[in-house]
């Protein structure tokens, strides 16, 4: 007897079904973008050849992303792409999923950006402290391709995709990257930087066991832990930032909405800045924190 041949429209109704039922986080989506990565098709090409059936290899590998979702690995490291600013990077155990709430970060970093330059600044010296996978250094000198960016991580396994993805942009040759902690990535070659973005680990320490089971078993811990109340990096930034920022250099954070308050606190309590501003994420919380040196 011969054996039944799946459509691509029937394999994602049975699959975003089956998600659902096993409480996978967007069923459908997620079901097509693992077939869309089986098959090397986009989602729209999907739809146009619904009636198009599998061969027995596709649908083999496709059942070992299902049977790798339902486990909980992240629909992004089993694809091995996630995207950003309408761009694709690399991701995978090595580094952080880049998240929505990022954009919003890197949203005020462009916006800071252009008002330096509208005001002549035709070459800001910017730092990517904490770079994961790129994503805010790669965006930053594609839309600013005289920028100056420095990318860094404690992780020299984070800065190797991070590489690959600048690789992938273009824009690898203009980038400068050094691993370390924090501040100590920085060697004396480095400039005083106009602009200094970060998204740093910023989950409390006690909370890491209660993210979820995707984000706590499988997203690296290092890229994560913000220490004692979440904090520990945050203050790290805050307090030696202004020693390597020009005069009226900007600071840009994100943090836990939680988190704001306390943070604009040591920004007051350090008497070296001024001009700071709460920005609020698209759920309406504040997300990220902007200050200016004097």
């Amino acid at each position: 007897m011969k054996p039944r041949q799946w459509t691509i429209k029937e394999l994602i109704e049975t699959t975003a079904r089956y998600f659902k039922e096993k409480g996978v986080e967007s069923p459908r989506l997620t079901a097509e973008l693992l077939l869309s990565h089986t098959l090397g098709l986009d989602r729209l090409t999907l739809y146009l050849h619904f009636d198009q059936p599998l061969t027995d290899s596709e649908l083999s590998r496709y059942r070992t992303l299902v049977g790798r979702r339902v486990k909980g690995e992240p629909v992004q490291y089993i694809t091995g792409v996630k995207e950003f600013w309408s761009m694709e990077f690399k991701v995978d155990p090595r580094v952080l999923i880049p998240r929505p709430e990022t954009e919003v970060l890197m949203e005020k970093a462009l916006s800071i950006l252009g008002e330096m330059l509208k005001a002549g600044k035709e070459r800001p010296a910017v730092l990517d402290l904490g770079t994961g996978c790129g994503a805010i250094a790669v965006v930053i000198s594609k839309e600013f391709p005289r920028a100056l960016v420095w990318a860094t991580d404690i992780s020299p396994d984070a800065l190797e995709v991070a590489k690959m993805n600048a690789h992938r942009h273009g824009v690898k040759e203009r980038l400068v990257f050094r691993c370390g902690d924090l501040w100590d990535a920085l060697d004396e070659s480095a400039p005083r930087f106009d602009l200094i973005v970060s998204n740093p680990p910023y989950v409390a320490h006690e909370e890491l066991a209660c993210l979820p089971p995707e984000i706590r078993e499988h997203e690296p811990t290092i890229a994560l832990d913000g220490g004692r109340n979440g904090l520990a990096v945050i203050e790290r930034i805050i307090q030696d930032a202004p020693l390597h920022l020009t005069k009226e250099g900007w600071l840009a954070l994100e943090m836990d909405p939680r988190q704001c308050d306390r943070a604009l606190e040591l920004l007051e309590a350090k008497g070296k800045y001024k001009g700071w501003e709460k920005v609020k994420d698209y759920q309406g919380r504040f997300r990220v924190l902007v200050a200016q040196v004097r």
